[in-house]
């Protein structure tokens, strides 16, 4: 179970928890310009936008959970498992498999308005990258500066509705997702005042009673409600220390513990890792499970001209800094 978010303040931001019970050894991976994507059925491409992410490579291909383009433009897939529904190939359609989506995408989209004309053009098929990795079901959410949308492929077809939230977690469907946040419109994070009746003195007696209702458990439909509220509401300086320290904080809002979602007798699901990219400077930031102090990559450090991945595995060792050092 995973949770996707945008944040804007000077500069866009884009990031993801991935929760789950293991790791697949996933890496800070940039793509450089003229790193050759082969695609199962449409082709190579030789030369593209620059990508930096968090991937799996495999076979030195990198299978992207979460990236951003040099352009801006941001793209996260997260589970969505019995609503995902991948197709055979079609004539006369973008036959693109699910594992190289995100690559098809921000290899030559710069904006959410160029990915709806190329989703228009799209089928996705279900065609595996090998025999040790299944197809996953997923879902995405894909965003720039200026709006978000989410992409489902379902029994009935494609379907890309508007994010207005700039939010994603797992099922049910986005549509589903969204209008649950009606049930919650009374949240606020002001002070209450007595609606309840003007016959008797109720009076608040804490400190953050506006958000009384807010849901607080790990299932993905209150993940969805609880970070939808907590960006909502942010309010942030617009440096970058204090952007990229209140997108954490954000996301920190459905932080998994190990030990509170138990998936079979020994088996947890924790928030491996947290990530926020800076989309305007492809500054990726990220956080492990083990390491809460943020770590950099700056892809523009990185040889973009290039033709082969850089690739940077995850500091996971917490670092603890003594403030008082040995005499």
């Amino acid at each position: 179970m995973c949770t996707a978010a945008t944040y804007q303040t000077k500069d866009f931001y884009f990031g993801r928890t991935l929760d789950y019970e293991f790791s697949y050894g996933e890496e800070i991976t940039v793509t450089p310009r003229n790193y050759p994507f082969h695609f199962r059925h449409m082709g190579s491409m030789g030369h593209h936008y620059a990508i930096i992410g968090m991937a799996h490579v495999e076979e030195d291909y990198p299978l992207y959970y979460d990236a951003v383009n040099e352009k801006g433009l941001a793209m996260a897939g997260l589970n969505f498992v019995g609503n995902a529904d991948y197709k055979e190939e079609m004539a006369g359609r973008d036959n693109v498999a699910v594992f190289e989506l995100i690559n098809w995408i921000l290899a030559q989209c710069a904006t959410v308005r160029e990915t709806r004309a190329l989703l228009e053009r799209m089928n996705l098929v279900g065609t595996v990258f090998n025999d040790k990795l299944p197809t996953a079901q997923l879902h995405w959410i894909i965003a720039d500066r200026e709006e978000a949308i989410t992409l489902e492929s379902v029994r009935e077809g494609i379907r890309v509705y508007d994010n207005p939230v700039g939010v994603l977690t797992n099922n049910p469907p986005f549509d589903m997702q969204m209008f649950q946040l009606n049930q919650y419109m009374n949240l606020s994070p002001a002070t209450p005042v007595n609606h309840f009746s003007d016959k008797l003195e109720l009076h608040a007696y804490s400190r953050g009673m506006g958000a009384l209702g807010l849901p607080g458990d790990l299932s993905s439909t209150s993940r969805f409600v609880r970070v939808a509220f907590t960006k909502m509401n942010s309010i942030s300086g617009d440096s970058e220390e204090e952007s990229v320290s209140q997108f954490f904080h954000i996301l920190g809002s459905v932080d998994q513990q190990r030990g509170c979602c138990e998936l079979e007798e020994g088996k947890y699901e924790i928030t491996i890792y947290t990530s926020c990219c800076n989309a305007d400077k492809g500054i990726y930031y990220y956080t492990t499970y083990d390491n809460h102090q943020i770590t950099a990559v700056d892809m523009h450090r990185e040889e973009l001209d290039g033709s082969t991945l850089s690739r940077y595995p995850m500091i996971r060792g917490e670092q603890i800094r003594f403030q008082n050092q040995a005499g």
